[in-house]
């Protein structure tokens, strides 16, 4: 039997109970108030009592089988035939003919079309009228009459008929009853397979926000378990619209979404005012039903059918990363249990979009990183060419023309070779200022004023033309040596774009301490040139010396200032913190 159909059954007992107890008080004040039987010495009335108590016991035994679950199968056929000899014995302990409890006889009637159908209970009102019939043919009444005969006859009849209309309204009631109990069944086993889709969509969900660093799945994953989560609603919730906005530099942009327009995918909104606003500054989820007077979201052509619509913030701590606006054609289509169970998807997938975001950031570091290993590999090779490689392609010249000279001119051999040789300790001075421009191993050992001093004193010896001037303060306890090493690589860079690029004829390197701030200083006498002008353009150009220098500077949180104009020199400043000092 269906759990729903067993239900009923049992509150079809317990009403019976209680209408018994009714029918068994009833009778007791009927038969207490009749004139007629006023003694407690008449026998009949002995008996009719009698039948009251047994008729009280065991419908109390009755509630104490219900009220504990007892199965008991025969139950309800028992208790029909139970109440019909009840009944009949109160018709025969009251008068017969002339019984005043013949009301009665229709309880067990009503409940044998009510338990079963309506042949049983014709049976059983057949069976109480053969009772009633047989009391009037064995016990006439004293003075027999055509219309007291004429009521009996009506009395049986009026059972009949009664057992036939409760037999059909029994089973209409019954077909109604199976009705509203397959519709409650098939509501509970529709709502059972909705908490079984959340609850697996919801463990796929959390296995795939812990394994996923990318935006567009996680998005997705929330849309999908939004639109599980009201699968009841039928048909309605496959047209649920579904929009996750995230910020942007514009405002709030449509990053994933369900049935909206090509056109609503486009828009951007600011997230100042309406329910947007109302959810990003409660940090709750805000309703509403008139999408269209919303003075953002009516931009949306998707959300004006909706009845019903609901935005969520998706916001860990302080930090809110966009909305969830999800929009019904039904109205109140968001229970409780939608949106707890929404508002954990959300939490979920905002420490999802978290752990993305800071993946990308890696991400973008290191190919960052990779761009400057490959811009440096690429200055090198620049560098190489320029210099070392130029120069030994002269001395393989030179040799070439020493050994033609040799056969010809040998008076001139001694000069070229002198010239060679000069040439020979130039280039070897610019390949081991190259190696200590690459790892400066003083740097290391005796920190960053002595290889600034060795740097300088490398330059002067390859670079005749310019004045490079030290003043340098002891700051190698204030700075650790990755520090040091990206302060020296600055100072570096800053002194080669004076020496090729302004021509200068002075260039001034200082480092010192101001605060708590180390400050390195290159001042040169050169050229100059526009900052603003040459900055806007610099990465369409060749060379990408400033853009590396301010990069390498927010490696160490240094904040990197460039002062140039026209004719008037050039002065590059870095202010690195010492927060991160040594003792």
């Amino acid at each position: 039997m269906a759990r729903g159909t067993s239900k009923t059954l049992t509150q079809v007992d317990w009403l019976v109970c209680n209408l018994r107890w009714l029918l068994l008080v009833s009778v007791g004040i009927v038969v207490l108030l009749d004139p007629a039987r006023a003694s407690v010495r008449d026998l009949n009335m002995l008996l009719t009592l009698g039948l009251l108590l047994g008729g009280a016991a065991y419908n109390l035994l009755v509630m104490v089988l219900l009220a504990f679950q007892v199965p008991a199968r025969p139950l309800p056929l028992l208790t029909v035939i139970l109440d019909a000899l009840l009944s009949a014995g109160l018709i025969l302990t009251s008068g017969g003919a002339s019984s005043p409890l013949l009301f009665f006889g229709l309880f067990p009637i009503i409940t044998a079309a009510l338990r079963f159908d309506w042949l049983a209970s014709f049976i059983t009102a057949a069976g109480i009228a053969l009772v009633y019939g047989l009391t009037v043919y064995f016990r006439p009444p004293p003075a027999p009459n055509l219309p007291q005969m004429f009521r009996v006859l009506l009395n049986v009849l009026i059972l009949l008929i009664a057992a036939v209309l409760t037999g059909i309204l029994s089973d209409r009631m019954k077909g109604i009853v199976q009705q509203m109990s397959k519709a409650e069944e098939e509501v509970e086993l529709r709502k059972l397979r909705s908490i079984r889709e959340q609850v697996r969509a919801m463990f796929e969900m959390a296995g795939m926000l812990g394994a996923s660093l990318s935006y567009n799945r996680i998005l997705d994953a929330i849309l999908d378990v939004a639109s599980m989560g009201l699968r009841e609603l039928g048909p309605a919730a496959y047209q649920m619209v579904s929009v996750v906005l995230l910020y942007e530099k514009g405002g709030l942009s449509v990053a994933a979404s369900r049935h909206l327009t090509i056109r609503d995918q486009q828009k951007t909104i600011p997230g100042q005012d309406g329910l947007v606003a109302e959810a990003l500054k409660s940090a709750d989820p805000v309703f509403s039903s008139d999408p269209v007077h919303d003075p953002e979201l009516c931009q949306f052509v998707a959300l004006h059918p909706c009845k019903s619509v609901l935005c969520m913030p998706l916001r860990a701590g302080f930090e809110t990363y966009g909305v969830v606006v999800l929009g019904s054609v039904e109205p109140g289509a968001f229970t409780t249990e939608h949106i707890e169970m929404l508002m954990a998807v959300c939490s979920q997938a905002t420490i999802a979009l978290q752990n993305a975001q800071l993946y990308q950031s890696l991400q973008q570091e290191k190919n960052r990183i990779v761009e400057i290993e490959e811009n440096a590999r690429k200055k090198l090779a620049r560098d190489l060419h320029d210099g070392p490689t130029q120069s030994i392609a002269a001395i393989a010249m030179r040799l070439n023309y020493i050994r033609k000279l040799l056969q010809h001119e040998p008076s001139k051999v001694d000069a070229e070779i002198v010239k060679i040789e000069e040439m020979a300790r130039r280039t070897t001075k610019e390949i081991r200022h190259m190696l200590f421009t690459l790892r400066p191993l003083v740097l290391e050992t005796q920190g960053l004023a002595a290889a600034l001093q060795q740097s300088i004193q490398k330059v002067q010896e390859t670079d005749a033309g310019v004045s490079i001037h030290l003043e340098a303060e002891k700051v190698e306890d204030r700075i650790d040596l990755n520090t040091q090493g990206v302060v020296f690589y600055i100072i570096e860079e800053a002194v080669g774009n004076a020496r090729k690029h302004a021509k200068a004829r002075n260039i001034w390197v200082r480092l010192r301490l101001e605060m708590d701030a180390v400050i390195a200083e290159v001042q040169d006498d050169g050229e100059g040139f526009d900052v603003r002008g040459v900055t806007a353009a610099y990465d369409s150009r060749g060379s990408l010396g400033m853009v590396n220098m301010r990069e390498r500077a927010e490696l160490i949180n240094g904040i990197l200032t460039m002062d140039s104009e026209p004719g008037r020199g050039t002065t590059i400043t870095l202010a690195v913190p010492v927060d991160g000092k040594k003792d």
